[in-house]
């Protein structure tokens, strides 16, 4: 049985740190006073910017406000999480803690009498295949559970230096070809035809690609609406226009929520 709801709001790629207070407070609000307004909330991943392991929790005051935010929040609407490429080390201690429930990348939801096929969004970059090689090493159980026997402060050391190195990587490539790099971190018109064919659905929302819109989509015979969630972050407003948005889902449609006007 698939979860369903009359409405909803998602959400994904807050990438919280305590390095952007001003994104993270906004966070909070949400929690508190926008996500009790919808019968379920479903965050698509990279709520964080990285998770080294539940056991990190414990020892970061903003992780634990974090949770206590998302611990309140579960006992007004039900709230789900799907991993992202940033923090699929979230386990079930941390699920317990906040009452979330954890759903299958990807899953199918019913919302206001529609299905939706929800997903993070990077497995559908499948332009990019140095990433999808990566994407499938670090998913293996057994490299999973090597990583999190490490010390904590090497888990964080080598989160910290991947982090750099994609950073690095990703800018090199955009100036020496902003349109190559955009399409090869994008998802695949491919890939998305694949993912909406086999779950047996014709509505599609993603986060991941920092590039929010709707989609009218097709390919060959098929067709499809794809929605891609906005990230956030209000902490660099001299190198991006600030931005906070999640999508609303209920009887009278679907839209995108400005949550810096709200």
């Amino acid at each position: 049985m698939i979860p369903q709801y009359s409405s909803a709001l998602l959400i994904s790629d807050i990438h919280l740190t305590p390095s952007m207070p001003l994104t993270a407070q906004r966070f909070f609000d949400f929690c508190e006073k926008d996500a009790p307004k919808a019968q379920a909330v479903f965050i698509l991943g990279d709520l964080f910017e990285y998770w080294v392991g539940d056991d990190a929790a414990s020892n970061s005051p903003f992780q634990q406000e974090v949770l206590h935010a998302l611990a309140n929040l579960s006992t007004k609407t039900k709230t789900y999480y799907i991993h992202g490429n940033r923090d699929f080390l979230i386990g079930s201690a941390f699920l317990k803690k906040t009452g979330m429930t954890l759903l299958a990348d990807p899953s199918c939801v019913e919302i206001a009498d529609k299905k939706y096929v929800l997903c993070h969004g990077d497995a559908l970059c499948t332009a990019d295949v140095g990433y999808q090689l990566f994407r499938g090493i670090v998913r293996k159980p057994w490299i999973q559970k090597l990583f999190l026997n490490m010390p904590l402060h090497w888990r964080r050391s080598i989160a910290n230096h991947l982090r750099s190195n994609s950073h690095a990587q990703y800018q090199v490539e955009a100036n020496k070809s902003p349109l190559n790099n955009q399409m090869r971190t994008n998802v695949t018109l491919e890939a998305c035809a694949a993912l909406v064919r086999d779950q047996s659905v014709e509505q599609l929302i993603h986060g991941h690609t920092h590039l929010p819109a709707h989609h009218k989509e097709q390919l060959g015979e098929q067709t499809w609406q794809r929605w891609v969630l906005s990230d956030w972050d209000l902490d660099h407003p001299e190198r991006t226009t600030p931005r906070a948005s999640a999508l609303s889902i209920d009887s009278q449609g679907v839209r995108y929520l400005d949550l810096i006007k709200a």
